[in-house]
């Protein structure tokens, strides 16, 4: 407590900071994502499958609680 009310920067920074721990690979795909890439493209610049980045895709929805493309590109 007294360090929060020492340095209340510090504590709120520590506070709002989160680890997802996505893996490179959805790390790949959010990038993508983010550039407005559909999925069937992703699929080909990854060599992978569109079922694939579909599910990647929902894997990083699950691990930054969110429920769309764009909440996850801010999140992230």
């Amino acid at each position: 407590m007294l360090n929060l009310l020492r340095n209340p920067f510090i504590a709120e920074d520590s506070v709002h900071k989160e680890e997802f721990a996505l893996t490179k690979r959805q790390v790949g795909v959010l990038e993508q994502l983010s550039q407005g890439v559909d999925y069937i493209q992703i699929a080909k610049n990854l060599f992978i499958s569109p079922a694939t980045v579909r599910k990647h895709i929902e894997n990083i929805y699950e691990k930054l609680h969110v429920h769309n493309k764009m909440q996850a590109v801010q999140k992230a």
